[in-house]
């Protein structure tokens, strides 16, 4: 039984930086997709970033040049760094897992089985 929990989320002002990571503590698979959606009030989901066992990643455009999805395999640990955050990168982060080889791209949510709970991300 998977379970994805994020940490590291906050307040920061504009043109700052934040990081969040993604814990899989019960990860028994060897290849998989994980990614970071965030949805903002009133809005749809959204893919930020994705990244695979691999190590391959995809990025959103409006997440390219500034934030960097990252992995430790030996934490289980996928991690989401973010530069000059605007305003309009406020939400709630979320962590996504599947079971896969390749990601290729970010993807849906519903392609993806595994959720955490969240990790919110203000900028001011």
């Amino acid at each position: 039984h998977v379970q994805l929990v994020e940490s590291g989320g906050g307040l920061v002002q504009a043109g700052g930086s934040l990081s969040v990571s993604c814990t899989d503590s019960r990860r028994t698979y060897s290849t998989y997709c994980m990614a970071w959606f965030r949805q903002a009030p009133g809005k749809e989901r959204e893919g930020v970033a994705a990244i695979d066992s691999h190590g391959g990643t995809a990025y959103a455009d409006s997440a390219t040049g500034r934030f960097t999805i990252s992995q430790d395999n030996a934490k289980n640990t996928v991690y989401l760094h973010m530069l000059s955050l605007k305003p309009e990168d406020s939400a709630m982060y979320y962590c996504a897992a599947r079971r896969d080889t390749y990601c290729s791209g970010i993807g849906r949510p519903s392609q993806y089985n595994y959720w955490g709970q969240g990790t919110q991300v203000t900028v001011s």
